[in-house]
Order: structure tokens, then sequence, then C-alpha cells
């Protein structure tokens, strides 16, 4: 079993996530502050995801490497211990960035927000083009999270599933995911292809743009669920400025805010055949 030395954790779906250190070379627990940051996941054997997802995550991230990515630097699996040992991402996820407001301070630039974007969509083509494709099956923001570089790299790949080979079109799946970022036609179907996770970017694309989450309860009715309120807007030049988010004050270019929010409709199209 790995040794690690724990400073602190947050509890999410998967357990708790730890954070420690370790020697560069021999991998042993080494003084808080030396060698290598992790981060180690630790399951929680009563949460919402067990042994069958963190099998998946081992297999996946066990076999695919890609800059956009997090890094699996190992694992455990004794008695009923079951951990996962990642690089450490020090600026958390995407989505405490966008909507957990007091947490990182300033607000994302709009050329940060666009590099984020990019570095998620190279991540997704990446597993779409492998010689083996995988879908991701829970693209979001908590799942993108991002370096102090802001470089973002895709993370928990539980849910993630082999795509189609051959003459297959699709995967037939007992649908799994996240509400508001799963797309129609897999929902009403359970038919997994690449085309259920460009949906998926479609959303986290209006996220980014307008600071708004997937889905809010807490707004008026009306503008609950982000893509029907946004979609009037995005193929508009001269409305799509009515949703960009008000914490941006006005600093980015309208020509690409414009272009970004065309991407995102033909997104959210695509996979519902319009």
């Amino acid at each position: 079993m790995l040794i690690f030395s724990c400073y602190s954790h947050l509890i999410g779906g998967f357990g708790c996530v730890f954070k420690g250190w370790v020697d560069e070379h021999g991998f042993m627990a080494a003084r808080p502050g030396t060698g290598i940051v992790i981060a180690v996941k630790k399951l929680n054997l009563e949460g919402f995801q067990g042994h069958k997802e963190w099998l998946a995550e081992v297999h996946f991230l066990g076999q695919l490497h890609h800059p956009n990515l997090v890094r699996l630097i190992g694992f455990c699996a004794e008695d009923d211990h079951r951990l996962l040992i990642y690089e450490f991402m020090p600026r958390g996820s995407l989505e405490n960035h966008l909507f957990r407001r007091g947490s990182h301070g300033q607000a994302l630039s709009w050329a940060i927000r666009i590099k984020v974007a990019v570095g998620a969509a190279r991540g997704l083509a990446f597993l779409h083009e492998a010689e083996r494709p995988v879908i991701f099956r829970d693209f979001k923001t908590s799942n993108i999270l991002l370096n102090s570089q802001f470089n973002a790299k895709l993370s928990d790949f539980g849910l993630a599933k082999d795509g189609p080979t051959g003459d297959n079109t699709h995967v037939s799946t007992r649908v799994m995911g996240t509400y508001g970022y799963a797309a129609p036609e897999y929902v009403a179907t359970g038919h997994l292809t690449a085309k259920s996770d460009v949906y998926s970017f479609g959303v986290v694309l209006l996220e980014i743009l307008t600071g708004r989450r997937a889905v809010d309860k807490n707004r008026p009715f009306g503008e609950q669920n982000l893509v029907e309120w946004a979609r009037p807007f995005l193929n508009d030049k001269r409305r799509v400025f009515r949703i960009m988010d008000p914490r941006l004050e006005g600093q980015y270019s309208m020509k690409g805010a414009y272009r970004a929010a065309t991407l995102a409709l033909g997104c959210l199209n695509q996979m519902e055949g319009k």
C-alpha cells in the first residue's frame, strides 16, 4: 500500500480527497512541503460511487496519457480500502472558480476562460480519437481541474465507457451522468456516442460564457435551465452580449464571444439533430 501524509481533505461524491506529499524518487511518504504534491481520493463505501467506478478510473487513466487528462500516479486496493493517487491540481475545479463566489477571489478573465475551454476540448478530442475511443460520459465543470497555470485537465473517469467499434454506431448503457449536462437523446434512448460528450461540452461552454449553472432552481422561472434560456441569444450577434457573465465587466472580444456562442449552439444542436 502506498504510504502518504495527509494535510487536508474535502468531501466529494467519491469520498474524501486528501492532499499529501511523496518522495519524487521512491514515492514514499515525505514531509509536508517537500517532494511531489499529490491528491489522494479515498473511496467512501457508503457513497454514490463504488468499486466499479474505482476500477474504471484505474482502467482508463492507467492507459491514457495526455496533457489535458489528470495524471494517475498510483492506486491501492487492500481489504476494503480503495485509494487513487493523482497529481495535485492547485487551482481546484472550474466549478469552484465559476460558481463559488469568494472562494478564489477575482472572477476568471476572458482569456483564461477560453484557455480552459480549449484545454478541456483537447482532452475530449484525445479520448474520442484514441485507437480505442473512450466516451467520458460525465463532462461537467466539477470534473475539469486546473493546475497553477490554469491548464485544464479532465478528471473522474468513473463513468467513462469504451466507445462503439466496427459497424456499431453507439453503445447501449444504463443512463448515467449529471442532470443538465447529459444529452437529451442519450437520456431518452440510452444510446451513448461521442456526440453525448459534445453536447455536454456545449453546456459547459455556456457556463463559461454566462457564469451560470446548467441548472439553477434559485433563478426565475424560464431561466432555471441554462440551455433553454440562452439558446435564443446564441446565434444573434446583436443580442449575444445579454448572456455574458456580468463579472467580466465587458472585458472580452465581442467577435470571440459570438464565435464561442455559435460553437456552443452547434454542440447542442448536433446531439439534438437540429
